[in-house]
């Protein structure tokens, strides 16, 4: 039987990790076997910059802190697993792994499963937000295709006060 102070560090870890999955919007898990440590590296630098917490768990301990925060992980969580989780951009964690994976063909780097804002997902699922953008890049997309009618409508209400004065210079550039 292992001892009470083993016992009491173990529970503490699987509260730890409990917390950590329900308070996160998307948590990861990742099969990293056969990765260099300068890839691991530069794959913590690049959750790091995202604001992913990425590190190595111990599959029993996870698999009782996933129970305990109410999904089963049970027949992902073997052999080697990382847990990438953030509070931030649900979809940054998948995105990172499957960007990295793409960018170091020869690795072994792939996700088993995981969560997002509360649903579970297959690896299949969570390998499809590696094709999507950061969320950035989608608010900066959607903001670019409000402003475009406004850009053009502004160009043309330009050139029709630049044809109805007779293509005199602007004012301002006049009396500099």
């Amino acid at each position: 039987m292992p001892n009470a102070k083993a016992l009491e560090s173990k529970k503490a870890v699987v509260e730890a990790l409990e917390s950590k999955i329900k308070e996160a919007t998307s948590v990861v898990f990742v099969d990293y076997k056969g990765i260099t440590v300068a890839q691991d590296s530069e794959l913590r630098k690049q959750f790091r910059e995202a604001g992913v917490e990425y590190s190595v768990v111990k599959n029993t301990l996870t698999n009782f802190a996933t129970k305990n925060a109410g999904y089963d992980f049970s027949a992902v969580l073997n052999g080697t697993t990382a847990m990438a989780s953030t509070t931030g951009d649900p979809i940054a964690p998948a995105r990172i792994v499957c960007e990295f994976a793409k960018k170091n063909k020869g690795i072994n780097l792939a996700i088993k499963g995981g969560v997002v804002e509360g649903s579970v997902l297959s690896a299949a699922e969570l390998n499809g937000f590696g094709e999507l953008p950061s969320k950035n890049a989608l608010v900066a997309s959607v903001l670019g295709t409000f402003l475009a009618p406004i850009s053009s409508l502004a160009f043309v209400l330009d050139q029709v006060r630049i044809q109805k004065e007779g293509g005199a210079a602007p004012a301002a550039e006049a009396e500099a």
